[in-house]
């Protein structure tokens, strides 16, 4: 007759069990963590304002909110990844870009009181107002607004430099549209790298420009019809043209319309005035949406995979205005001054430790640690640049 079954479960089976109760318990506290977080998240956020993107509009279209720091959460509710934008007039305030679908991205302003536009979502949906009040605080820092002489040289060094670099995008625009032209398929994906960086070097500046932007930079997206959208032109339409479908066929219209473009980016640049407390924060801004999401999405270069080139050129426009705020800052923050300066040298570092003798490698070789590495470092300088107008009295203007 078979032996009866023993009462005591043998060893394995009890670790088992021990080592699923163990498991369990991790969870739980892993959720409750997870929970505290959050809704540490949400008091810190009590008075966001959440704005749902549709595929055709927002909900709601129109907001009224008091002047100084105010929180958006910024939901998607469509079935593409979008971006939605503070703008006033033709400039960009502030921006959150690539929220995927069924996700939300918390976008953080500090607005003076007027009226704005925002955007929502594709190109081509209609655009809402935000309506921003006076209160005692916006009207006592306007009066408090530091002496502006301290400023005068780094954005006038700050001129010359978005000249030189508007110089040297339409020159290298120009030499890829002429490949184009000819046909040539090998020089013209060789020559969109040096066009894509010098762009990168000015984007920090170019975001500003809502429109002109949109027609330099926009992803395919951002419209109806995605790659075949007749509105979809630029340097990702070239992109998508000489790397996707590796032909220059029915190209040399929209690279002529680039070079046109970009001459146009450089007078309207050139045009603009930039408040002190601009410099610093459209450079932070490009960080934080590097960091956020470029780094591990390899989004922005999709079709070419030539990310890694866009974020050194990032980094350059970074240094060019920590170095011009240099003399301010060591005088009155040495302290921030080493952090931003130790930061930026660690994403120097990393990006510096990827190149071969040939260059930077194409993202789509990077690994996901090494992506996660780039987002932390990218994020650790922006966080620091964000310490900057505070320190030279220009937070909250």
């Amino acid at each position: 007759m078979p032996t009866p079954a023993s009462g005591t479960p043998p060893r394995a089976l009890r670790w088992a069990v021990a080592g699923s109760v163990i498991v369990m318990i991790a969870a739980g506290g892993l959720f409750y963590y997870a929970s505290q977080l959050a809704a540490a998240k949400r008091k810190v956020h009590g008075n966001e304002v959440t704005v749902t993107i549709h595929p055709h509009s927002c909900e709601p279209n129109a907001l009224t909110v008091p002047a100084g720091f105010n929180s958006f959460r910024i939901v998607n509710a469509s079935e593409r990844a979008v971006e939605w934008e503070i703008l006033d007039g033709v400039l960009v305030v502030e921006e959150r870009e690539n929220i995927a679908p069924g996700l939300s991205q918390v976008i953080n302003a500090t607005l003076t009181p007027g009226d704005y536009a925002i955007t929502c979502g594709l190109l081509s949906n209609p655009r809402g107002t935000l309506h921003v009040t006076p209160t005692a605080a916006s009207e006592a820092s306007a009066r408090a607004r530091p002496a502006l002489v301290a400023f005068i040289g780094p954005l006038s060094e700050f001129r010359v430099y978005l000249s030189s670099q508007g110089n040297a995008l339409t020159k290298a625009v120009d030499a890829l549209s002429q490949a184009i032209a000819a046909g040539d398929l090998a020089q013209a994906q060789a020559l969109y790298v040096p066009a894509r960086e010098a762009y990168q070097r000015l984007a920090p500046a170019a975001q500003r420009l809502a429109e002109l932007d949109n027609s330099i930079n926009a992803r395919a997206d951002y419209f109806e019809k995605r790659e075949q959208d007749p509105g979809f032109i630029g340097f990702h339409r070239l992109e998508y043209g000489l790397f996707e479908q590796r032909s220059t066929q029915g190209l040399t219209p929209i690279a002529q319309q680039l070079l046109a473009n970009s001459v146009l980016l450089k007078q309207q640049l050139l045009a603009q005035s930039l408040p002190p407390e601009q410099l610093v924060s459209i450079v932070a801004r490009t960080l934080h949406n590097l960091a956020d999401t470029r780094a591990s999405s390899g989004e922005e270069e999709r079709y070419s995979h030539i990310d890694l080139n866009g974020f050194a050129a990032n980094l350059q426009v970074t240094h060019k205005v920590v170095d011009l705020l240099r003399p301010l800052l060591n005088k009155n923050n040495a302290d921030l001054l080493r952090t931003i300066d130790d930061a930026s040298t660690a994403l120097d570092a990393e990006l510096d430790g990827l190149k071969t003798a040939q260059g930077f490698p194409t993202y789509d070789t990077v690994s996901a640690g090494q992506r996660q590495q780039i987002s932390y470092k990218a994020k650790a300088l922006a966080d620091a640049l964000d310490g900057i107008d505070p320190a030279l009295g220009l937070s909250g203007l």
